[in-house]
């Protein structure tokens, strides 16, 4: 590991932020890590990750640090509990926080930094487990633009689209919108193989004929085969995309706009939820139709 090297913290290694720490290691940047179930991180300390008890450790042990974890509840644990990383951080640091959470709460992140000389950026991301794994996620941004620049050579190690969109709360903004396409889209990927199967059609000959043109999507072209393998297992969990749903309908509301579509995906995975699958990927929604 080359010791020259920024030290970076990163807070949060579940099914994607096992492998964006893992990009950032591999680069030789010393990594300090922490995640609530230290199991998690077996894995990067035997490659060399350095272990912190707590998020206050790490906020002491570096100037650079990601987090990307659960719910809007985490994000505040982390960023303003007692042992959190605002409280605790040295002036001059950047936090960056990837997970999709309310874009009120990235505000205010800012702010509580801001007042005590700590810089916070909200990056959520999109590309599910094989975009985290290949480095190739899509990552919107939203603070002060000058800290974005001397962040971007840690995202381009993470990710392949990487996108500036404004103040605070303008990359959590972002990703909102990018999950409403997601959620309604995911219903028609999830009709169009139940309508080919009732037909009579082999589903995987339809996905293939219809995944290049106008009905592309990344939902058809990386979720819908492993609806047809039977393989639910979590590349972005249910149990999250309706807290992101949630988040939607409650932004959407302030501005005054009826998102339709949304609130009957929303319907349809809590649903889901209910008889059990809140820890399984989004492509189980497919299973609506077999109830």
């Amino acid at each position: 590991m080359n010791r020259g090297k920024e030290s970076v913290g990163f807070i949060g290694l579940g099914v994607m932020g096992k492998h964006m720490a893992e990009h950032i290691l591999q680069a030789g940047h010393p990594l300090y890590v922490y995640t609530r179930t230290k199991e998690k991180a077996t894995d990067l300390l035997e490659k060399g990750a350095i272990w912190a008890n707590s998020p206050k450790e790490i906020a002491e042990s570096t100037t650079i640090v990601f987090t990307i974890v659960g719910f809007p509840s985490d994000v505040e644990e982390i960023y303003l509990g007692e042992d959190g990383l605002i409280p605790n951080g040295k002036t001059g640091s950047i936090f960056i926080d990837m997970t999709t959470s309310s874009p009120s709460l990235a505000k205010r992140l800012y702010e509580e930094g801001r007042e005590k000389g700590i810089s916070v950026l909200d990056a959520p991301v999109s590309g599910g487990d094989i975009g985290a794994k290949q480095a190739r996620l899509a990552i919107m941004v939203g603070g002060d633009e000058n800290i974005f620049e001397h962040i971007l050579p840690f995202f381009q190690l993470i990710g392949k689209t990487i996108s500036y969109m404004g103040n605070a709360g303008s990359g959590q903004h972002t990703k909102m919108a990018n999950q409403i396409a997601i959620a309604s889209n995911m219903i028609g990927v999830c009709e169009a193989l139940v309508y080919a199967k009732k037909a009579g059609l082999d589903q995987e000959k339809v996905v293939a004929a219809i995944s290049t043109g106008a009905a592309s999507s990344f939902s058809l072209s990386n979720l819908a085969p492993r609806i047809l393998k039977e393989d639910y297992s979590p590349g972005f969990f249910i149990k999250h995309l309706i807290k992101d749903m949630t988040i939607a309908l409650q932004e959407a509301e302030k501005m005054g706009m009826e998102a339709p579509g949304l609130a009957l995906a929303k319907k349809m995975y809590e649903q889901l939820a209910q008889e059990g699958e809140e820890n399984s990927g989004t492509q189980a929604l497919y299973k609506y139709w077999e109830r």
